[in-house]
């Protein structure tokens, strides 16, 4: 079963996108800032993060650099996942290294397909 980190601020979009993933079979773990994401993203070595930018304490784009800059979490994919549907901003986040970019409201269709490219088949 893969592991999902999902990072996000907004408790009511954390838990409705968290069960619709563990419906799916995935294993999902929470955070709801970016420093939150850094420390879990050490702590388990998920499969996948799904990084919210616009949060609290320490915001996506930092958040995706600082993993991108250990070691050990390097090769994680990570999808980027924002309200704010500006070029710049699908810009500054792959430059800050995600690997994928998604506009919320969220097409689950194909955010699941992404993860499954991403993971290497179904949960």
């Amino acid at each position: 079963m893969a592991t999902l980190l999902l990072v996000e601020d907004n408790v009511d979009n954390r838990d409705m996108l968290a069960r619709r993933l563990m419906r799916k079979g995935y294993d999902v773990r929470l955070a709801a800032n970016g420093l939150e994401g850094v420390e879990q993203a050490q702590a388990i070595h998920p499969d996948l993060i799904l990084m919210d930018l616009s949060m609290p304490v320490l915001d996506g784009w930092e958040a995706i650099r600082r993993i991108r800059a250990a070691p050990g979490l390097r090769a994680i994919p990570i999808i980027a996942l924002t309200g704010h549907a500006m070029k710049d901003d699908r810009d500054r986040a792959l430059a800050a290294g995600a690997d994928e970019y998604m506009a919320k409201p969220l097409d689950f269709t194909s955010l699941l397909n992404i993860i499954q490219q991403r993971v290497g088949g179904h949960p």
